[in-house]
């Protein structure tokens, strides 16, 4: 039997390979610096796991509220007060089964079959096949280094857009919209008629730039968070949405049918995260650590082409004077360095094959070593 035109059209996750080829090198017993996943290395906050242990003990941890735990939800409607001055209804925010499941769910809720939503690119990858397997078109909006790989205002217009995905800080770039960029994107778009994503999963994680969240702008912005970067909960699976009163029920209703409600466990433990903020910034701390070491040490060795990162964990690398192909070239990495990253072909179906995407969320011995490694290869 012939598999469907949508999954054909989805390509593969090629970190989530390199990852896969790195762990099957490490199992051969070859040690592996990894820098490809953007994951933390430090694991839950230990409220996180406490919580988790009292709910296996005393909650049921069966179905819950399509929608997220009340707690859960009225916690996240305080946070945006406590961070952003922001008035949020516990009834807008919607818990997710992580930022994957809020993404699905708000294209397939957002928009009908053949509408075009806007990326810029380079951009997380699962935004784009998301959109295909939704049956939705894809516009890129190309970026650049010069512009720190933002789309503008101008490229809001004349695209027929339904809908415009914006990620601050941005995957894989590190960069940042400033707070008055953001305003005017958000602007141009609901004038415009466009429907505005906006990809909040690594606030908190920056350095030196002011965040701002697009509901500081516009009520009707759909935001879009998670509790795995800041947070240190990759696995747990849980994210959340803030979106106006119109989409409420029909997200319910899909969240019904999609996937029931996110797991309970999860949604307990995620509630004693917002309490463990002094050792999630002591984590933070060695990113910041471990950005400077590498935005210092990486032009030492070669590696000398790339923008500041204002947030998240990551620097975006042109190789273009070694290779004109980064998929070859982060796998002879791995293979001959024992260094793991990610092709810029994840990010950027055009101009990927230039750059690699470096993960720094791991410890500051393991940058060292990296660069130490690379620094003889290269």
């Amino acid at each position: 039997m012939k598999t469907s035109k949508r999954a054909e059209a989805v390509q593969p996750f090629l970190v989530m390979d390199m990852m896969r080829e790195a762990s099957r090198l490490e199992r051969s017993g070859i040690d592996i610096v990894h820098m490809e996943v953007g994951q933390p290395s430090g694991g839950p906050a230990r409220k996180v796991i406490e919580a988790a242990q009292a709910a296996l003990k005393t909650e049921r941890l069966g179905y819950v509220d399509a929608l997220g735990i009340p707690p859960l939800r009225e916690r996240i409607a305080r946070h945006y007060k406590e961070t952003y001055d922001v008035e949020v209804s516990p009834e807008r925010v919607i818990v997710t089964t992580g930022s994957s499941a809020a993404f699905l769910l708000a294209f397939t809720a957002c928009f009908d079959r053949g509408q075009k939503v806007g990326l810029a690119t380079p951009g997380y990858p699962a935004y784009r096949n998301i959109l295909k397997a939704t049956d939705l078109d894809v516009v890129d909006i190309p970026t650049s280094a010069e512009n720190r790989w933002a789309p503008t205002v101008e490229d809001v217009k004349g695209r027929g857009l339904d809908g415009l995905l914006v990620a601050s800080p941005a995957n894989p770039t590190g960069t940042m919209l400033p707070p008055k960029d953001l305003a005017a994107l958000v602007t141009a778009s609901r004038d415009a008629g466009v429907r505005f994503i906006s990809d909040e999963i690594y606030h908190e994680l920056t350095w030196g730039v002011p965040q701002a969240t697009a509901l500081q702008f516009d009520q009707d912005a759909i935001i879009i968070n998670s509790f795995s970067k800041y947070y240190c909960m990759t696995g747990w699976r849980v994210g959340w949405m803030v979106v106006p009163e119109s989409l409420i029920r029909p997200l319910e209703c899909l969240s019904q049918n999609l996937y029931i409600s996110t797991p309970a466990i999860s949604q307990y433990a995620a509630l004693a995260a917002f309490g463990a903020r002094e050792e999630l910034d002591q984590r933070k701390a060695v990113y910041a650590t471990n950005r400077e070491y590498l935005m210092t040490e990486l032009p030492r060795i070669g590696i000398d082409k790339f923008t500041p990162v204002d947030g998240a964990f990551y620097i975006y690398a042109d190789v273009s004077k070694y290779t004109n192909d980064s998929l070859d070239f982060t796998t002879r990495m791995l293979k001959q360095a024992g260094v793991a990253t990610t092709t810029g072909l994840d990010f950027d179906p055009y101009e990927g094959h230039r750059h690699i995407r470096m993960s720094f969320a791991g410890s500051l011995a393991e940058m060292k070593e990296a660069v130490k490694r690379l620094g003889a290869w290269l």
